[in-house]
């Protein structure tokens, strides 16, 4: 079964719908490649993904562990490279709440780095993470 389908709107913007559930999400491309920004692009969703992904893992490493990590937050940075136009870095700075021992934290940020996401993403692609326990 597919997962999703693409639709190309015109002026370098798409439509994706999610095909279980009826999500929809928009992309443009950015600014600096003749794009609108006026959604997230391509390039973005994959530096989202990976943290997405990341807090996706954690919480269920989380509620098998009986921890509660609702709140927390990731901060994404993507850095292009020029030539190829590729991604060549993608910072996740993660601000984490709900966890009190240091066991506790370093099963779910080694949980975090084993996210299918991070796993996928071209060895090539420098991933930058730091965690904040609040």
């Amino acid at each position: 079964m597919s997962t999703s389908k693409v639709v190309y709107k015109g002026d370098l913007r798409t439509e994706s719908t999610h095909l279980l559930s009826g999500s929809v999400i928009i992309t443009d491309a950015p600014i600096d490649n003749h794009g609108k920004g006026e959604a997230f692009s391509p390039t973005d969703m994959v530096a989202n993904s990976l943290a997405t992904c990341m807090f996706s893992i954690m919480g269920i490493k989380a509620n098998a562990m009986n921890l509660n990590i609702e709140g927390s937050s990731a901060n994404v940075t993507k850095i292009m490279q020029a030539e190829p136009r590729k991604i060549s870095e993608i910072i996740v700075n993660l601000d984490m709440k709900g966890v009190a021992d240091e066991k506790s934290k370093i099963i779910l940020e080694r949980a975090a780095m084993t996210c299918p996401v991070f796993l996928s993403l071209h060895p090539d692609i420098t991933k930058t993470v730091h965690f904040n326990w609040l």
